[in-house]
């Protein structure tokens, strides 16, 4: 819709539109392929994944915590507590 709107005709804005979703499935494919020799790496990669995705959600979704001078804070305080939180949950589990 916005490339149509900028003045693009429906077939050139669907297919850019197609061609930036083009890179999920290869790399879906890529992921499949190489599924055996990464498997001890996985626990890793998804340890990234989920802690990559917590930081764009407090940095960028809740708009308080970038606001100010010092807006890390915010952020690294929820990474400390949510660190705690996972700590309580398997030590008294």
């Amino acid at each position: 819709m916005p490339l149509r709107a900028e003045g693009n005709s429906r077939f050139k804005a669907f297919g850019i539109g197609a061609m930036s979703g083009i890179v999920e499935p290869i790399g879906g494919a890529l992921v499949l392929l190489l599924a055996s020799s990464i498997i001890g790496i996985m626990p890793f990669m998804l340890a990234f994944a989920a802690g990559a995705m917590l930081y764009v959600v407090i940095e960028e979704l809740v708009p308080e915590t970038s606001k100010g001078d010092h807006s890390n804070i915010g952020t690294v305080g929820f990474a400390l507590g949510f660190a705690l939180m996972m700590v309580l949950d398997v030590v008294l589990g």
